[in-house]
C-alpha cells in the first residue's frame, strides 16, 4: 500500500486555468479542479465531486478497470478546500486563500519568500495522517486555516470518522463547529453542534466537555462511501444520479448525524464509529477575512517571545504591520499604522497611510495619495495591460443589496459612496437590488492611464475648491464611462500570471537589499537554496562575505548561500565557497582548544598501564538532531543506550609510557601499527580512511602538537623528553567498520580518556565528549555528539543540548529495568546485517541541507527531536507499545531524511522479517550495519532468530548478544 498521501485541491476556476504558470511545483504534484461553475455544492458534495474527478483522471491516465472503491482503498489522500468566492478576503479570491503569501516567521528556519498558507499547512496535515496509521483513506481540511502543534500527534484513535479538536472558551467556540464529548473520555463524541451560541455551549457544558472542530477530518473507506452515497453517488453505476453531486454540507448536514447522541438520526451516517482526537498544545489560525490575515500573522509572529531565541532578528515586539514583496517608502509608526498588510506593491513615500489597510497588487507609481483609515486597495491585473481598481473597506463582507444603507462598502453604507460622488445607481447601470458581490463597481484602467488623482477620488475625500470640484467631475465622468467589473467578475477573470510575474520582479529586486542587511533580518534563516534560485536570476553580485568574528554561524550560512548562488549560475567556484563554509564550522568547534594550552604530565609509576574500555551505543530516537549546524541553531535531543556486546565492552584502549622518544600506535582489530617521531607525523590526521587518524587527532588535542600546547616545545622529541619517555597506545574496536554503533566517536572518546589519565589532564565526560566533536571536525568527517555521549555514559538516557556553539549535554537517566524486563528483553534483538555504510557519505549531503535551511529536512529534524521526547516519556511510563511506536517512527523519519538509509539490500531483508516485528531501525545513519529489532512476541522472536541463523543475509551477518552497560567508559590503572 502506498504510504505517500496524494494531495487533492479544490480551487477557484481562474487558478485552475493558470496554476501551471503560477504554482508549477504544486501543479506538478497534486490533482486540482473546481466545483461546477455557478454551483453551490457545499463542503460535503464538493469533496465528493473532487474525489470523482480525481478518480476519473486516474482511470484515464492509468488503469481503466480500477473501480472508485479500489481507488479509494489503494492510497491515502488529503483533500483541501480552497475554492469559494472569498467575499471577506477579496484580495486573494482569484488565486484562493490557499495561496495567500505568508511572511517569513522571525523565529523559524527554512521559510521561503513567497511561501503560502498551503506550504505552512502541509507538514501538520501529513504528520497527522501519518499518526493515524492505515485506517483512514481520506483527510479533509479547510483551506482558510493554519493548524500547528508544538506536540505532534503520535497516534490517533481508530474509527470511521476521526475529528481533530481543540479546547476553547464558549466565546471562541460559538464561531465554529462544537463537539460535545464525554468528560471521562474526550475521544467519545456525543453531539456535534454547528456554531451554537455561547449561552447554549455554557448550558450544555454542565453535562459535557466541548472542543471546537478545527476543520480536519479523517474518514475510513466506509465513511467515504457513506458520504458519497449522501451526495447522490450510485456505486453500481459509478456516477452521480444527477450528473453532479447533490448539495450537501459536511458541517451543517453530515456532522449533525454523528455521535452517540446525534442532533438528527440517520441510519447510515449515525452508524459510523466516531472518535475525537484532541490536539494538545494545538494552534489554530483563521485566514477567512482581511482582519483575520493580519491578526493571525501577528499571533504567528509572536509564538516565540523569548528574544534570546531570535538570533540576529531584531527583538522588538512585532507590530501588526506586514510588508512583503514590495517597494515601500512610507515611514510607518506602530500607533498610527496599526493593522497594515502590503503585498506585491509599490508604495512610495508620497503616500499617507493610516490604519487597517490591505494593499495588494499596486503597480509602480509616484502618486500622492492619502488613504483614510479602513480603506483597502487591490489592483487586480486584467487581460494583458489593464488593472481593475478594487476599493473596499477593511471589514466589508461583499454581501447585500447595493441600494440598502445597511450594506457596507468602503467603511460606510454602499449608497453613501454614490451620493458623495454625485452618482445615481441608475446612471451607473446598477440595480438597487443587485448583490454587492455582483455589482459592477470597479473600473478597468489601462496601466498607462492610471492616475493618482482618480484613485484619490475613489477613496475620498473630495476636492474642496473649484479646481478640485472640476477634477471630481472629470473623475465622475471617467468612472461612469469606464468598463467596470464586479468583485465576482474580477475573481473569475484576473490575469494571475501577470500578478505572479509582478510579485517575482519585486522579490528579485528586494533580495540583494535583504542580503546586504542580513545581519539584522531573517535572511539567513530562509530556505537559502530557494532564495538562491531567485537571486541567481538577477544581475546582482553575490553578497559580500560576513566576518566570522562578528557572528560565526551567520558567516557559515553566508558562505553556503554564496556557494549556492554560484552553483545555480554555473560558476565552478561554488565548491570553494562550500569548503569555506565547512572550514568555518570546523574553526568554530576546534579553535577554542587551540587557544587553551594543554600540558600533559606523567605522574604514574613507570610500569603502570592505563586501560580504557567503552560500550557501543544504539540510538533509539533523536539521532541527527545532535549534528552541527542543526544542534547549534536549535539544540539537540537524543535517546540512546550504551551496550556491551557478547558480554564485553567492545572498544578498548591501552596506553603506557615507553623508553623510546616516539609515539607508537597499534590496532589489534586492523593488525597494523605506526610510529610517530615528529609533530608533522602527529598532525597528519586530516582525512578519514587512515587506521590511525583518530589516534593522531586525539594525541594532538591532548597537547602532543604545537597547535594545542602553545608551541611549548620545539620538537616532539623534546616534549617526550619532558614527559619522561614515549607512549605506546594499543586500540581494539571489536565492531565491524560502518556498523552504525558509533564506533569511531566512542573510540575517540576512549583514546582521549585514556591519554587524559596517562597525562594527568583531569577531563570529565563532558570535556571528553566536546573534544570528540573537535576530533570529528579535525578529521573532516563532521558528525554529532550523541555517539560519544552514548558510549561514554552508562545505560539508557536522554541527552539534550541548548542552542549555541558549546554543546554541553544535559543527561536524564532512564530506568535500566525497562530494557531488562522479560516483556521487552525477550523480544529485543541486535542483528549485524553484514552491510556497511560509512556515515561520512551521508553527512555531507544532509549537513549541506542544514547549512541551507532546507525546510523539508528541518521539518523532519524537528519531528525527530520531538519523537525523542515521546520515546523518553514512553520508557519512563514503562509503556512498551508506546516505546515500540517511537522506534518505528524513528525508522520512518530517518528514511524521510535520507532515502539512502534504506537501500535495496536492507529492503529485501526487511521484507523477509517484517511479519515477525513490531518495530525496527538501523543503528546510526542507516544504510547498513546493526539492525535493532523488537519482535511482536517471544514466539516471533524465536522464529525470527531461527530463520536468520539458518538463512543469513550474507556470510558476515549474525546475531550479537547485547546487554545494557552499567558503567559507560571506565578508565583504570594497573
Amino acid at each position: 500500500m502506498n504510504r505517500s498521501p496524494e494531495l487533492l485541491l479544490s480551487l477557484p476556476p481562474r487558478m485552475c486555468k493558470q496554476i501551471e504558470q503560477c504554482q508549477p511545483e504544486i501543479a506538478a504534484r497534486t490533482f486540482y479542479t473546481h466545483d461546477p461553475v455557478d454551483s453551490q455544492l457545499g463542503s460535503g458534495a464538493g469533496t465528493a465531486y473532487l474525489l470523482r474527478e480525481a478518480w476519473q483522471n486516474s482511470v484515464q491516465g492509468k488503469d481503466p478497470s480500477e473501480s472508485f472503491g479500489d481507488w479509494i482503498e489503494a492510497r491515502q489522500r488529503i483533500v483541501v478546500h480552497g475554492g469559494g468566492e472569498s467575499r471577506r478576503l477579496p484580495a486573494y479570491a482569484a488565486a484562493s486563500k490557499l495561496f495567500i503569501p505568508i511572511p517569513t516567521l522571525r523565529w523559524s528556519r527554512g521559510q521561503r519568500l513567497g511561501q503560502t498558507l498551503l506550504d505552512l499547512n502541509e507538514p501538520f496535515l501529513n504528520s497527522t495522517l501519518r499518526a493515524a496509521g492505515n485506517n483512514p483513506r481520506l483527510m479533509i481540511a479547510s483551506g482558510d486555516v493554519l493548524l500547528r502543534s508544538s506536540r505532534p500527534l503520535t497516534s490517533l484513535p481508530e474509527a470511521d470518522v476521526v475529528l481533530l479538536g481543540m479546547w476553547a472558551s464558549p466565546e471562541v467556540a460559538c464561531n465554529y463547529g462544537v463537539m460535545l464529548v464525554d468528560r471521562s473520555d474526550p475521544q467519545t463524541l456525543n453531539t456535534f453542534l454547528q456554531k451554537p451560541s455561547a449561552d447554549e455551549i455554557r448550558e450544555r457544558s454542565r453535562d459535557s466537555a466541548f472542543l471546537i472542530d478545527i476543520g480536519a477530518w479523517l474518514l475510513s473507506q466506509r465513511a467515504v462511501e457513506c458520504l458519497m452515497k449522501n451526495c447522490g453517488w450510485d456505486e453500481s453505476q459509478s456516477r452521480f444520479r444527477n450528473g453532479v453531486p447533490d448539495s450537501y454540507d459536511l458541517y451543517g448536514d453530515w456532522a449533525l448525524h454523528l455521535g452517540n447522541k446525534p442532533q438528527q438520526f440517520d441510519e447510515d451516517v449515525s452508524s459510523l464509529t466516531v472518535a475525537i482526537a484532541p490536539v494538545v498544545d494545538g494552534e489554530f489560525y483563521h485566514f477567512g477575512k482581511s482582519c483575520d490575515v493580519i491578526d493571525s500573522m501577528y499571533e504567528l509572529q509572536t509564538v516565540v517571545n523569548d528574544q534570546t531565541e531570535l538570533g540576529a532578528v531584531p527583538s522588538l515586539a512585532q507590530p501588526r504591520q506586514f510588508i512583503q514583496d514590495a517597494h515601500f517608502g512610507v515611514p510607518v509608526r506602530r500607533s498610527e499604522n496599526e493593522s497594515l498588510w502590503v503585498e506585491n506593491c509599490t508604495i512610495p513615500s508620497t503616500w499617507k497611510l493610516r490604519k487597517q489597510h490591505m494593499l495588494t497588487g499596486v503597480p509602480k507609481n509616484d502618486w500622492q495619495l492619502d488613504l483614510p483609515s479602513g480603506i483597502c486597495l487591490d489592483f487586480a491585473a486584467m487581460d494583458e495591460s489593464s488593472y481593475a481598481i478594487r476599493t473596499y473597506g477593511f471589514s466589508d463582507a461583499f454581501r447585500g443589496p447595493v441600494g440598502e444603507e445597511s450594506t457596507r462598502w468602503m467603511q460606510t453604507g454602499a449608497p453613501t459612496w454614490f451620493r458623495e460622488r454625485g452618482i445615481t445607481l441608475e446612471e451607473a447601470g446598477i440595480s438597487p437590488d443587485c448583490d454587492l458581490q455582483q455589482a459592477c463597481l470597479f473600473p478597468l484602467v489601462e496601466e498607462s492611464d492610471l492616475c493618482g488623482d482618480f484613485v484619490q477620488w475613489l477613496v475620498g475625500p473630495k476636492g474642496a475648491d473649484d479646481e478640485g470640484n472640476q477634477r471630481d467631475e472629470e473623475h465622475r465622468e471617467f468612472w461612469l464611462s469606464a468598463r467596470r467589473a464586479s468583485a465576482r467578475e474580477i475573481g473569475q477573470s484576473t490575469n494571475l500570471v501577470r500578478a505572479y510575474e509582478q510579485r517575482e520582479q519585486f522579490r528579485e529586486s528586494i533580495l540583494p537589499v535583504m542580503a546586504k542587511h542580513a545581519a539584522k533580518s531573517v535572511f539567513y534563516k530562509l530556505d537559502l537554496s530557494h532564495a538562491a534560485s531567485t537571486y541567481a536570476q538577477s544581475d546582482s553580485p553575490i553578497p559580500e562575505t560576513i566576518d566570522d568574528s562578528d557572528d560565526l554561524m551567520l558567516s557559515v550560512h553566508n558562505r553556503m548561500f554564496r556557494s549556492e548562488v554560484l552553483k545555480k549560475r554555473g560558476d565552478v567556484l561554488w565548491q570553494d565557497e562550500e569548503r569555506e563554509s565547512f572550514k568555518l564550522l570546523e574553526k568554530a568547534i576546534v579553535e577554542p582548544y587551540r587557544q587553551q594550552r594543554v600540558s600533559p604530565k606523567f605522574r604514574l609509576a613507570d610500569d603502570q598501564i592505563v586501560w580504557g574500555r567503552s560500550p557501543a551505543r544504539v540510538d533509539l530516537a533523536g539521532g541527527w538532531t545532535d549534528t552541527p549546524p542543526y544542534c547549534i541553531d536549535n539544540g539537540g535531543s537524543v535517546v540512546n543506550i550504551a551496550l556491551n556486546l557478547n558480554g564485553q565492552p567492545p572498544v578498548q584502549v591501552f596506553a603506557r609510557r615507553s623508553k623510546q622518544r616516539s609515539i607508537t600506535i597499534r590496532s589489534i582489530d586492523l593488525g597494523i601499527s605506526e610510529v610517530l617521531t615528529s609533530y608533522d607525523d602527529v598532525g597528519s590526521y586530516r582525512g578519514i580512511g587512515s587506521g590511525f587518524s583518530v589516534a593522531k587527532a586525539a594525541f594532538a588535542l591532548c597537547g602532543f602538537h604545537p597547535d594545542f600546547n602553545g608551541a611549548a616545545y620545539p620538537t616532539l622529541e623534546k616534549q617526550l623528553d619532558a614527559f619522561g619517555g614515549g607512549i605506546e597506545l594499543t586500540m581494539l574496536a571489536a565492531i565491524p567498520q560502518g556498523s552504525g554503533l558509533g564506533t569511531s566517536s566512542i573510540l575517540s572518546g576512549s583514546v582521549l580518556g585514556t591519554l587524559a589519565e596517562l597525562g594527568s589532564l583531569g577531563w570529565d565526560v563532558q570535556e571528553l565528549a566536546a573534544r570528540v566533536s573537535a576530533i570529528e571536525q579535525m578529521l573532516g568527517s563532521g558528525g554529532g555528539w550523541q555517539d560519544q555521549y552514548g558510549g561514554l555514559l552508562r545505560g539508557a538516557k536522554l541527552i539534550q543540548t541548548r542552542p549555541g556553539l558549546k554543546q554541553l549535554g544535559a543527561v536524564r537517566w532512564l530506568p535500566a529495568e525497562f530494557f531488562q524486563s522479560p516483556e521487552l528483553s525477550a523480544r529485543s534483538m541486535l542483528y549485524y546485517t553484514g552491510i556497511t555504510r560509512v556515515a561520512h557519505d551521508v553527512l555531507g549531503e544532509i549537513v549541506r541541507g542544514m547549512f541551507l535551511n532546507d525546510p523539508s529536512r528541518l521539518n523532519t529534524l524537528d519531528q525527530i527531536g520531538k519523537n525523542s521526547l515521546d520515546c523518553f516519556d514512553a520508557i519512563q511510563r514503562s509503556d512498551v507499545d508506546g516505546f515500540t511506536n517511537t522506534i518505528a517512527k524513528s525508522w520512518s523519519l530517518n528514511k524521510e531524511l535520507d532515502s539512502g538509509t534504506n537501500p535495496d539490500e536492507i529492503r529485501q531483508l526487511i521484507d523477509r522479517i517484517e511479519p515477525h516485528l513490531s518495530a525496527w531501525k538501523l543503528a546510526g545513519a542507516g544504510g547498513g550495519g546493526f539492525l535493532y529489532m523488537i519482535a511482536k512476541d517471544v514466539q516471533d522472536a524465536q522464529l525470527l532468530r531461527r530463520e536468520l541463523e539458518n538463512n543469513p543475509t550474507n556470510s558476515l551477518a549474525r546475531f550479537v548478544d547485547m546487554s545494557l552497560s552499567p558503567t559507560g567508559l571506565r578508565v583504570t590503572k594497573s
